[in-house]
């Protein structure tokens, strides 16, 4: 038998790829481009993988908002506000661009509310009586106004309020005539942070500028339990009128939804709120 070298040629055979002959081994290099090949290949299979819009779309909203829901429970949320009570730390009236602020629950995990904070709570009955729905009837337009709540365009559809921690459970307040201030267990208040001068005028023989508004008092405050003002002491329903309900006119901690801790919106209004030592007046 004849001793040749076989030259073999496949143009389809790839790279690396080698014959034997009867003789010897003679390795023949081949490239194939296939490049464009396995392109085409992945592209399908990318094609194959992608998910539809229509299943895309409603997914995220859907894992979107249950992130928001539960930020909400257990971290914090946004309010707006829609009245002047706390004026001048918070900006609200009806129909103007009041206040977004942004509360947090989580200091009160470890801690409970002290006197100077400001605070988010539920009212209880007697705070509820005034309260009515901010909600359209239309469903499509309620729902909307549902989801703007949770951040912080529209106010919530409950009794949600905002006010400043004057006194903690077992310590008693009060303000009658003659007093420089709202007292807590016979000392002034530091009153510093309340709009001066006042928004309505006191009726003398009733009340005083002092007292931001009539006297009240003395009231101990029960356990587990807040009294609450507004920085706007004549323009605020506060814990000074609700004294005849079941609480004597104080909020339960259970109420409580956060503490206010910073103002975003308006640009020209972001800041810190402050929460200062208010029983400390020296």
């Amino acid at each position: 038998m004849r001793n040749t070298d076989t030259l073999l040629k496949y143009r389809t055979m790839p790279e690396h790829c080698f014959l034997q002959s009867p003789d010897r081994l003679v390795i023949k290099w081949h490239s194939v481009n296939t490049t464009a090949g396995d392109s085409t290949q992945r592209t399908d299979d990318e094609a194959k993988k992608q998910t539809p819009w229509y299943i895309e779309i409603p997914v995220l909203i859907v894992v979107t908002f249950l992130a928001v829901a539960l930020i909400h429970a257990f971290i914090g949320r946004v309010y707006v506000i829609p009245s002047a009570s706390m004026e001048p730390t918070l900006h609200g009236c009806q129909g103007c661009d009041g206040d977004r602020i942004a509360a947090q629950k989580v200091s009160y995990y470890f801690t409970e509310p002290e006197p100077g904070d400001v605070i988010v709570f539920e009212g209880t009955d007697s705070w509820n009586q005034g309260f009515t729905t901010n909600r359209s009837e239309n469903p499509a337009i309620r729902g909307l106004q549902n989801l703007g709540s949770y951040i912080g365009i529209v106010a919530p559809d409950e009794n949600i309020l905002v006010k400043r921690v004057i006194a903690t459970g077992g310590q008693t307040v009060s303000c009658q005539a003659g007093d420089p201030s709202v007292m807590v267990d016979g000392q002034p208040t530091d009153q510093s942070f309340t709009l001066q001068p006042t928004q309505f005028p006191v009726d003398p023989s009733t009340g005083s500028e002092a007292c931001g508004g009539p006297y009240f008092g003395p009231i101990t405050v029960p356990d587990d339990h807040l009294f609450m003002m507004g920085d706007n002491r004549t323009n605020s329903l506060d814990s000074r009128y609700h004294v005849g309900d079941q609480h004597q006119g104080t909020i339960p901690l259970d109420n409580v939804r956060g503490k206010v801790e910073f103002r975003f919106w308006p640009l020209d209004r972001i800041g810190v709120v402050s929460d200062p030592d208010i029983q400390d007046a020296a």
